[in-house]
C-alpha cells in the first residue's frame, strides 16, 4: 500500500487533482471539488454521476444506421458489377471511381464529426476521470481511423473503452480480441487456421499486457494460432468466431499446453506475474510521474492482484496517494496537446471553439483524436514539445483568447489541416476561414469583472489562479503586474485582458500540468 495522504488539502491540490484526473477546470469548479474534501473529491471522481451514454452519438454512428449503411454501400457494389458488364471498360471504371470518390467523402465528414464529438465530450462532460480514462485506453489499445476507415467501428471501441474505464483490465482485453475496429487494424480478420497472423498475437503481449520481455517468439506463434478464425460480420458490426477456420490443435503457451481459442490465450496471460505490473505502471506514468520507484509498482501490482485486475481501486490508490501530491510532481507534466486544449477552454469557460479551429490544432500538436501514429500509440513527455509545436501553442491561444480580431490564429494551410484523407482538408480549410472572421473570444466580462480590472495587482493574481493554480516565484509575477500596469490607461478593455491572458498562457509554466 502507498503511503496515504493526510485528510486535509490545500486548494492547490484540489487543482492538481482535477488537472491530472481530468482536465482542469474554473476556479468555482476547482473551489467545488476542494470543499469535498479529498477522500470524497477522489470518490466523485471515481463514480461520477453521468451515464455513459449521456451524449448522444452521431447519427450515423448508431448501431441500426452503420448496419444500413454498410448494407447500402454493399448493396451499390454489387449493383456496379452488375451494369458493368454492359458498359465499356472506360465507363466502368469512371463508375467505380465515382462511387469510391463518394464513399471518401462520406468517411471524411464522418471523421471530423466524430472528432469533435469526442472533443466536445471530454470539454463539456461531468465524468472528467472517466473521460481521461477513455482517452488512457484509446493510446494503450491504440487503433487508427487511417487504417480503419470505419468510424462508425472507432465510435463502438470508443464506447468500450468508456464503459470498462474503471473496470476489469482482463475483461476488457478480451473484449478488444473481439472489438471490429481491433480486428481490421491488427489484422486479425486476416488470421485462418494454417496462415496465422501474428500481429496482434504480438501487440497483445508486448504492448497491451506484459511489455517487452516477458514472453518468447514460440509464445507468440503459438498465441497466433490459438487466435485464429475470427471474422467481422460487418452488418451487424461485431467480430464473430469461425470454428472452421480456428485451428483447434494443441499449443504451448507460456509452457502450458492445450486446445487454446482466444479466451484460452488472455487467462494464460493473466496468469503471468508480469501483467499485474504492466497497467500499474502505465497508469503511474500517465498520472503522475515518469520512471515510477519499484517499490510503487510493486505496490500497485499488489492493490491491482487483490482487486482481481479492476482498475478502479488501482486509481483510487493513486490519487489519495502521499506521492502524487508531492512537490516534485505538481506542475511538472507537459500537457498532451488534447489535455492543453479541453483545460484552456475549460479554464476560460468556454463551452464551445470552432470546429475547423480545434481540429487544425490537434495536427498542428501532434495528437489528433483517433488517428494515433501507430500500434504503440503517442510518444508523451517532452516529445510532446519541440520548436514548432511550442509557437503553435502560442499561437493557438492567441487565436482562443484574443478571438478573430486579432493576430494568432493558426493558418489556414495544408500542414495545419487535421489528416482526414486525400483532399480531407478543404472543407476544414473552409470551415477555418468562416471562424477566424467570426469567433469573438472568451467573456472577459465574466472572467475579470470591470472592478477587478482597477487593481491590476488583483486582476494578476486571480489570472494566475485561474490559469496556473499556483503561486510564481516572484520575478514572473512582477512581469505579468507591470504588463497589466503598461495595459491599465483610462478602461482596462476587453481586447487588453485578452492580451494579458494571452501572455500568461504563451509561457513555458503554462505547457505544464
Amino acid at each position: 500500500m502507498l503511503t496515504p495522504a493526510p485528510d486535509e488539502w490545500t486548494i492547490f491540490e484540489a487543482a492538481h487533482l482535477l488537472r491530472r484526473a481530468g482536465f482542469g477546470g474554473s476556479p468555482d469548479e476547482i473551489r467545488k471539488l476542494h470543499a469535498l474534501g479529498r477522500r470524497k473529491a477522489v470518490e466523485g471522481l471515481l463514480e461520477p454521476d453521468e451515464a455513459s451514454d449521456a451524449f448522444p452519438l452521431p447519427e450515423w454512428a448508431t448501431p441500426e444506421r452503420a448496419a444500413e449503411d454498410v448494407r447500402k454501400r454493399q448493396a451499390a457494389i454489387r449493383d456496379l458489377r452488375r451494369t458493368a458488364a454492359e458498359m465499356t471498360p472506360e465507363q466502368a471504371e469512371r463508375a467505380r471511381r465515382e462511387m469510391q470518390q463518394k464513399y471518401q467523402r462520406q468517411i471524411r465528414r464522418q471523421i471530423v464529426e466524430a472528432q469533435d464529438w469526442w472533443f466536445r465530450r471530454m470539454l463539456k462532460t461531468r465524468a472528467p476521470l472517466r473521460e481521461k480514462m477513455t482517452l488512457f485506453w484509446h493510446d494503450h489499445f491504440a487503433t487508427s481511423i487511417q487504417k480503419v476507415r470505419q468510424p462508425a467501428l472507432l465510435i463502438v471501441q470508443n464506447g468500450l473503452f468508456r464503459r470498462r474505464a474503471f473496470g476489469s483490465f482482463k475483461e476488457l482485453t478480451r473484449e478488444v480480441v473481439r472489438d471490429p475496429a481491433m480486428a481490421l487494424y491488427l489484422d486479425v480478420q486476416n488470421s485462418r487456421k494454417g496462415k496465422a497472423n501474428e500481429n496482434f498475437a504480438r501487440e497483445l503481449m508486448e504492448l497491451f499486457t506484459l511489455g517487452e520481455g516477458h514472453y518468447t517468439e514460440a509464445d507468440i506463434k503459438e498465441a497466433a494460432r490459438a487466435l485464429t478464425g475470427y471474422r467481422i460480420d460487418r452488418p451487424a458490426g461485431v467480430v464473430r468466431h469461425h470454428r472452421r477456420q480456428w485451428d483447434a490443435g494443441e499449443k504451448t503457451i507460456f509452457g502450458e499446453t492445450g486446445n487454446f481459442d482466444g479466451d484460452g490465450v488472455i487467462d494464460l496471460i493473466f496468469g503471468q506475474r508480469q501483467v499485474a505490473r504492466y497497467v500499474p505502471m502505465k497508469l503511474w506514468e500517465f498520472f503522475v510521474a515518469e520512471n515510477p520507484a519499484k517499490g510503487t509498482v510493486d505496490a500497485l501490482a499488489a492493490r491491482f492482484r487483490a482487486a482481481e485486475f479492476r482498475v478502479g481501486p488501482v486509481l483510487r490508490e493513486i490519487f489519495l496517494s502521499k506521492a502524487f501530491y508531492a512537490k516534485e510532481v505538481l506542475r511538472d507534466q507537459i500537457k498532451c496537446p488534447v489535455q492543453y486544449l479541453v483545460q484552456m477552454l475549460k479554464e476560460l469557460e468556454l463551452a464551445d471553439a470552432p470546429q475547423a479551429q480545434l481540429l487544425a490544432a490537434q495536427q498542428q500538436l501532434g495528437q489528433v483524436l483517433f488517428m494515433p501514429p501507430n500500434v504503440a500509440g503517442w510518444d508523451w513527455g517532452k516529445a510532446w514539445i519541440n520548436t514548432n509545436t511550442l509557437l503553435s501553442r502560442y499561437n493557438i491561444a492567441g487565436f482562443i483568447t484574443k478571438g478573430s480580431g486579432g493576430p494568432g490564429n493558426p493558418s489556414a494551410n495544408d500542414d495545419g489541416m487535421m489528416a482526414t484523407g486525400q483532399g480531407g482538408g478543404m472543407l476544414v480549410r473552409a470551415a477555418m476561414r468562416n471562424a477566424s472572421r467570426h469567433w469573438q473570444g472568451p467573456d472577459y466580462e465574466k472572467i475579470a469583472p470591470r472592478p477587478l480590472r482597477e487593481d491590476p495587482a488583483g486582476l494578476v493574481d486571480a489570472l494566475m489562479f485561474r490559469f496556473f493554480q499556483s503561486p510564481l516565484a516572484g520575478r514572473q509575477r512582477e512581469t505579468f503586474v507591470e504588463y497589466a500596469k503598461a495595459k491599465k490607461g483610462a478602461i482596462f478593455t476587453n481586447r487588453e485582458v485578452g492580451e494579458l491572458c494571452h501572455l500568461m498562457l504563451s509561457t513555458p509554466y503554462y505547457q505544464l500540468a
